[in-house]
């Protein structure tokens, strides 16, 4: 009876189920064709009869001012040089700025220069996004905030190719299905890594995994679940891109695990501009009265500023009373918003616990002039981001002519600070203890042996430059424009 009764049930159960399907795929349809006409009322075919080819780039903080924002002005540089018949669009959040200014910021901070104008559509639910918006689950609620935030967008443009430039994969079926767009993106940093599944699974505390949670079996086992049911989705996701490019040899074997899209997946270094920075004189230090030590990076958790401060708070401990030169730590980096303001602030007081605050300087959203002066003067440059993605800051660095000291991990261990012809190019370091003896190491070394590194460090850095970044983005974007 049991029997009969469940097959008597299963049947509209599934006459049900498909119905709803079909519906559901009507629907889905219904509002293609609807987003579709739309794309021919807002973008309207101009004089000779031909619409531009609008190519949009979703990046809700274009005029943050990081390594980010530099691709995104340089790939639109590119493909402003190549094709004629494309209008450059941005989808951003920065409505305390208007266009003029955005890209006016673009040529202060990174000397790039468009060549032709830039539409911007300004998005109102950039909030949807902020970490600072989902206290739990921060990975989940900002990939659905980017789906909703890219819902907008796409209502108020509907380009024909969409690049996502910032790392929203979630936005990428969104475009692809329902707008009917082409689509690719430039992955700057995973969403989920296979470093953070094994952070979870070995327990191991860091900015992003709580001692709460390290302390506890079950909340530790919840989260690898959580987490490998997110990086599933991420691989659903990201693996509907018709082009994916990368940023680093790390963040291609991650991508490649998590997505398995090899064979339209391409590393692309991101364009550091190594030519101004090649231009600063490279001569033997003159004795000096100073040292200084450069940092750049913007001001998030992730970049762990407060490693710098304690390695130099212990390398200014350990070094002898009265011993000449004075050494100083120069913090260079953007604020995004009241968060990385508040970062900043709660560095300052480390400082002074620390007893350095007399000795290191902040300096934020300066101009490049002035960023180009502080690296052209320091002896160091520090980096202390974990499993940092590329580091264009490192780049930068090293053309400059400062002695770099990476972290070893990421990029900067497999693509950027490396041997180049046999000879070192700079130091890697991975704790505390491990920067302060590196730094007092390098300063130990005679002014013509650092000249030797900082010359080798020079000469490795030509793959990274504006005119490598455009040739293999154009390689890459190419299958877009077919």
């Amino acid at each position: 009876a049991c029997f009969r009764l469940l097959c008597s049930l299963l049947i509209p159960a599934l006459f049900l189920s498909g119905m709803l399907c079909i519906c559901l795929v009507v629907l889905l349809w219904g509002i293609r064709l609807w987003i579709q006409q739309r794309r021919e009322q807002l973008s309207p075919a101009g004089r000779d009869g031909k619409r531009p080819l609008l190519v949009a780039f979703f990046h809700p903080y274009c005029n943050a001012g990081g390594g980010g924002e530099r691709v995104l002005w340089c790939a639109i540089r590119t493909l402003q040089k190549k094709y004629r018949n494309v209008t450059c669009v941005v989808y951003t959040g920065d409505r305390d700025a208007t266009g003029e200014e955005i890209v006016e910021g673009a040529f202060r901070r990174f000397n790039i220069k468009l060549i032709h104008p830039v539409k911007f559509v300004f998005l109102e639910k950039r909030y949807l996004v902020e970490a600072s918006l989902y206290p739990h689950f921060t990975l989940l609620g900002q990939s659905l905030g980017s789906v909703f935030l890219g819902w907008e967008a796409l209502l108020k443009c509907v380009p024909d190719i969409y690049i996502d430039s910032m790392g929203y994969a979630f936005t990428l079926p969104l475009f692809k299905y329902l707008g009917g767009c082409r689509v690719g993106c430039y992955v700057h940093y995973p969403t989920i890594s296979t470093d953070m599944l094994s952070v979870v699974r070995n327990q191991d505390t860091r900015f992003n995994n709580a001692a709460f949670i390290t302390n506890s079996p079950f909340f530790s086992k919840f989260k690898l679940v959580y987490y490998y049911f997110f990086a599933f989705m991420y691989g659903l996701v990201g693996s509907c891109s018709d082009v994916i490019m990368v940023n680093s040899s790390w963040t291609l074997n991650h991508i490649l695990s998590l997505w398995r899209a090899g064979a339209c997946t391409s590393v692309v270094y991101p364009p550091c501009d190594v030519q101004t920075f090649l231009d600063i004189p490279l001569e033997v230090e003159k004795s000096t009265s100073e040292y200084s030590i450069v940092s750049v990076s913007q001001f998030r958790p992730e970049k762990d500023h407060p490693l710098q401060i304690r390695a130099f708070a212990k390398l200014l401990k350990e070094k002898r009373v009265g011993q000449e030169p004075t050494l100083k730590l120069i913090l260079i980096g953007g604020c995004r918003n009241q968060q990385d303001e508040e970062r900043v602030n709660n560095l300052k007081r480390l400082c002074e616990e620390l007893g350095v605050g007399n000795d290191v300087e902040f300096r934020i959203n300066i101009p490049f002039e002035e960023l180009k002066r502080h690296l052209a003067e320091a002896t160091i440059g520090l980096h202390t981001m974990w499993n940092e993605h590329f580091g264009i800051g490192v780049v930068e660095c090293m053309a400059a002519g400062t002695v770099i000291l990476a972290h070893n991990s990421g990029g900067p261990k497999l693509d950027i600070v490396v041997p180049y012809e046999g000879r070192v190019t700079g130091f890697l370091a991975e704790n505390e203890d491990n920067y302060a003896e590196t730094m007092a190491f390098i300063f130990s070394l005679s002014p013509e042996k650092r000249l030797e590194i900082r010359e080798n460090a020079r000469r490795s850095v030509h793959r990274f430059s504006d005119q490598h970044f455009e040739d293999t983005f154009l390689l890459s974007v190419e299958p877009l424009f077919k």
